[in-house]
């Protein structure tokens, strides 16, 4: 049996997570189910703020204008991929995580201001004694049909790899839409929240060990992998 691996993260991760699968021997289909864009947002008092708590490149790529008043201020970041776009847009990156933004916040040293750049689908998070949190939305994910690709679905076994939970939750509404059963897809998810927004029905649902791209491609490789050899 063979699984057909498709992503469906939007554009800049959809290239990157396309990148890193073939670069590992798997065959993938990419589709973008939905679109960042961005959002008008306030800026706070750049003086009342110490650093920056970024959880997504789409926040540097889509912040706007609003970023150069707070250019100096260092970035906090929740994995490479988001600490290389801001460094790119000339920020300096004092913390660099690898395992979800809330263990980046529980490193931090207080006091500290923070201002958190988000999209408007985000992950609560719990500051530390001594850091205090101000949060603006920069962005939003608009979803796409899932017609293109419904042919790869619906013709058997399908791996689909879940990065956010909106995403999951539309591909879910969207399968049933097309009349795509869910007992032929079998689902990789980023985390335990993205993995319950996709509900049940489900072939089978697996979530990677850690929240991080790198342990998702893991995990999609390694299930492309046992099924190859049933």
């Amino acid at each position: 049996m063979t699984l057909h691996l498709l992503a469906l993260r939007p554009e800049p991760g959809l290239a990157a997570t396309l990148e890193r699968a073939r670069a590992m021997g798997l065959t993938i289909t990419g589709h973008a189910l939905s679109e960042i864009r961005p959002v008008a947002w306030e800026c706070p008092d750049p003086a009342g703020i110490d650093g920056l708590l970024i959880g997504s490149a789409n926040a540097i790529l889509h912040g706007g204008p609003h970023l150069a008043r707070l250019a100096a201020k260092p970035v906090h970041a929740v994995g490479e991929a988001t600490a290389a776009a801001a460094r790119a847009a000339g920020f300096t990156v004092a913390t660099t995580g690898s395992g979800g933004l809330q263990g980046v916040l529980d490193a931090i040293a207080g006091p500290c201001r923070l201002l958190r750049i988000a999209g408007e689908e985000h992950v609560p998070l719990t500051p530390p004694p001594s850091v205090t949190i101000a949060e603006v939305i920069a962005y939003r994910a608009v979803m796409l049909p899932l017609d293109p690709v419904a042919p790869l679905l619906a013709s058997g076994e399908a791996l689909v790899l879940l990065h956010s939970a909106a995403t999951a939750a539309h591909f879910a509404a969207e399968c049933d839409r097309l009349g795509i059963g869910r007992s032929g897809v079998t689902l990789a998810a980023l985390g335990p929240r993205i993995a319950a927004a996709a509900s049940g029905g489900w072939a089978a649902v697996h979530t990677a060990a850690r929240p991080d791209e790198a342990s998702l491609m893991q995990l999609a490789f390694d299930l492309c992998r046992a099924t190859r050899s049933t």
